[in-house]
């Protein structure tokens, strides 16, 4: 498992203020029993240690027909919509908390009424952070710190030792013993008479030995040459913003066009002008200097679209994904601090300088090596869109592919308590496990270490014992009930299911993302494939007349047999890489039908209706409908439609709107204070149809939040109009009653 770090150290002041502290009586008189702890967290038996995250082992599932676990097909985002309930949160979660600490805590006598801890002052720092940052926004600051480069990432890419020991394969070592073996046979040839004399087909031995050096060991040679100039490049820092992206991408292909340039030149100067050609010399040594010119031309293709598509990738990445990998590192990064030791409380302790906040992680490259990155945080607020490079953008889409969602494991590992010193990292996989990492960052965060006491919820004070104030300035929005200034276990959980679930949207989004860049690269590989046959018939003199009226035949049969195949996958092309409606975990709605987006492919894009049925839609299909985008909308309306009596008082109306008003305001972290009651119409001079008008904090991504407060609100609505007494009547219906006389004549 990935391995990451957070290395933060700043000087904190030693100013004292008043803070808020359980009252032990409220606290055990509500707190259930120590079994009863909250829903999903298993602690330990040992008092010493904190309680782990739950496994799948330990969850039970609900029991339905039978069915192979294997054949059973699975979604990316598991169970739409996922419903947290907040009672069990407010009500079990602090007072079992609360009992667990008190029974495991070295400090349960802390629990006291006479001990009111009391916050220190602001940390004492120079060099801020100007910035802001909503839940909408996207995480770049003002121009900061003098002498940094304003634009771009500074980081430091620090390899293991096992990543850094280049192990030499089997064909490295067969390479290398053959480049001695020819190079002696080439020193041989120039220095012993008899061999300077040797000829093979009217050529000198020592030309023979250069050309199969070229042949056979000029991928070795140009494999160091390439190395040497990644290494020039990687210790200068404006080429490595500039073009090192691009370099590790074309590396191999550069690699190949070199050696085949070397193969033709070598080919040319020393066999094809210095042997005595006849007429089949001359055909035989002009066809194979022509396949080489075809391989070079080939190669330089090949180098050319790897090129395009490394642009359209690192284009793609920024204009589509900067700002949610910005977001979704900083997320991170605040999850590990949280979940970590309170590390501006232990260097207040340790009078510790002034440093800036950092994340690091661990990933795995393609080889199998692991290496560690270092993200600077003040850097990563300061970096725009229009700036980054390709390099920078490719180093934030490796942390979030390359390193899952976690946070440091219950602060220390089993290994701390048997002697050992490592912090290891769990990796957040699931909701439950979500839940449990906010529950344990709570309890980390709201139980301080000087005044040995935990509180019902989280302040200011708490976050600047883990971050400086500048980063708490930006954590404090992202949470409700930020205005009150107290953050809830509810809220903190909320938080950290939203932050997971956009993790792993976004995960999925660069993935697919990659994967249709690849797959996007095996279509013009195909085409260049055939391209370089066509060149080559051509400078071989293959391709007659014949020939290429033949080629032209079939070339306008497949144009009628895959025309529209073509077209579709042009479109399907366009609309995946140039439109772009929307990415993996957005909510759309597609001809009047919401619709979740699971997978994106060059072809096809896989739905998820509300009822987890599976819809596949072709691109070039959705290239020519409507598409509406929840995920990348700003806060959305809510309109509820109402209807009162004709003859209900104006009085009461008004009534109507002033409480309406009243409860907006009083759930700012839910609705937007700017709300309409609109008229709509009257009917029948009976009815007035009224519309409620009201705009939401959030989008409708999260479809089932947005069903429950709009229910909450029709419900208070509801509450309201009783409490006025307004009432509807249905119109006095008119009976006509006829009296029939009794047919006589049926009678008769």
């Amino acid at each position: 498992m990935a391995e990451n770090k957070v290395e933060v150290v700043v000087a904190i002041s030693n100013a004292e203020s008043p803070h808020k502290v359980f009252n032990d009586n409220e606290v055990f008189t509500k707190s259930p029993p120590f079994h009863c702890a909250s829903p999903g967290i298993r602690f330990t038996p040992s008092p010493n240690k904190p309680p782990r995250f739950p496994t799948n082992g330990n969850l039970i599932r609900r029991k339905s027909l039978a069915r192979s676990v294997y054949s059973k097909p699975k979604s990316r985002f598991g169970e739409q919509p996922y419903t947290l309930d907040g009672t069990v949160l407010e009500e079990n979660s602090i007072s079992s908390l609360q009992e667990q600490l008190a029974v495991n805590s070295p400090y349960r006598n802390s629990f006291s009424k006479a001990q009111l801890s009391k916050k220190p002052g602001p940390v004492a720092r120079t060099a801020s952070i100007n910035s802001t940052i909503t839940p909408k926004a996207s995480l770049i600051a003002s121009p900061g710190l003098g002498g940094e480069d304003e634009g771009e990432l500074i980081y430091r890419k620090v390899e293991l030792s096992k990543g850094k020991r280049k192990r030499l394969t089997i064909k490295v070592l067969i390479e290398f013993f053959v480049f001695s073996f020819i190079l002696a046979n080439l020193v041989a040839s120039l220095t012993v008479e008899k061999l300077k004399r040797t000829s093979i087909w009217g050529l000198r031995i020592w030309r023979w030995c250069v050309l199969l050096i070229v042949t056979f060991c000029g991928m070795l040679v140009t494999r160091w040459f390439m190395h040497f100039v990644v290494f020039l490049i990687e210790k200068n820092f404006l080429l490595r913003k500039k073009v090192l992206y691009f370099v590790h991408g074309l590396k191999k292909v550069v690699h190949v066009f070199i050696w085949l340039g070397l193969v033709l030149l070598a080919w040319e100067l020393l066999i094809n002008h210095g042997v005595q050609q006849s007429e089949l010399a001359t055909k035989v040594l002009d066809g194979v200097t022509w396949t080489l010119i075809s391989l070079l031309i080939g190669a330089f293709l090949w180098l050319l679209k790897t090129l395009l598509l490394k642009i359209l990738a690192s284009n793609f990445h920024v204009k589509s994904f900067f700002d949610r990998t910005q977001e979704a590192i900083f997320h991170q990064y605040v999850l590990q601090t949280l979940s970590g030791s309170p590390l501006m409380e232990e260097a207040e302790k340790v009078g510790g300088s002034q440093s800036i906040g950092q994340f690091s992680f661990r990933s795995t490259t393609s080889k199998g090596t692991t290496k560690k990155e270092v993200i600077d945080m003040a850097t990563l607020h300061r970096m725009k869109q229009e700036k980054v490079s390709a390099w920078t953008m490719k180093i934030l889409v490796d942390a979030v592919m390359n390193s899952g969602l976690s946070t440091i494991s219950n602060s220390l590992d089993e290994s701390f308590y048997d002697g050992g010193t490592e912090q290891i990292d769990k990796e957040i996989s699931n909701e439950m496990e979500a839940i449990a990492a906010a529950y344990h960052i709570f309890r980390n965060v709201a139980c301080s270490t000087i005044s040995k006491s935990c509180y019902t919820y989280i302040d200011e004070y708490d976050l600047r014992r883990f971050m400086i104030k500048e980063e708490v300035d930006l954590v404090f929005p992202l949470l409700e009930q930020a205005e009150t200034g107290q953050i809830t276990i509810k809220s903190l959980t909320d938080w950290v299911l939203k932050v997971y679930q956009e993790r792993k949207a976004l995960a999925h989004a660069l993935s697919d993302t990659k994967t249709a860049v690849k797959q996007l690269g095996k279509l013009v590989t195909g085409i260049l494939i055939v391209v370089s046959i066509i060149v080559w018939l051509l400078l071989m003199g293959i391709a007659t007349t014949k020939v290429l009226v033949f080629l032209s035949s079939q070339l306008v049969l497949a144009a009628f047999m895959f025309g529209n195949t073509c077209k579709n996958i042009f479109e399907a092309i366009i609309f995946v890489f140039v439109m772009h409606p929307f990415d993996v975990g957005d909510r759309c709605v597609v001809d009047g039908v919401e619709l979740l987006v699971e997978e994106m492919n060059i072809l096809t894009t896989v739905f998820l209706k509300l009822n987890n049925e599976k819809v596949y839609f072709p691109n070039s299909a959705l290239a020519t409908k409507p598409i509406s985008n929840y995920h990348r909308s700003p806060d959305m309306v809510e309109i509820v439609e109402l209807s009162i009596d004709f003859l209900t008082p104006v009085e009461k109306i008004g009534a109507l709107k002033e409480k309406i008003k009243g409860y907006l305001e009083n759930n700012p972290q839910f609705w937007h204070p700017n709300h309409n009651l609109v008229v709509k119409e009257i009917e029948n001079i009976n009815k007035i149809k009224m519309n409620l008008i009201v705009i939401h904090t959030m989008n409708f991504q999260e479809f089932a939040e947005r069903n429950k407060r709009r229910s909450e609100l029709v419900m208070e609505v509801k509450k309201i109009i009783e409490e006025l007494n307004i009432r509807y009547y249905l119109l006095p219906q008119g009976v006509h009653l006829r009296h029939m006389e009794p047919d006589t004549g049926l009678s008769k």
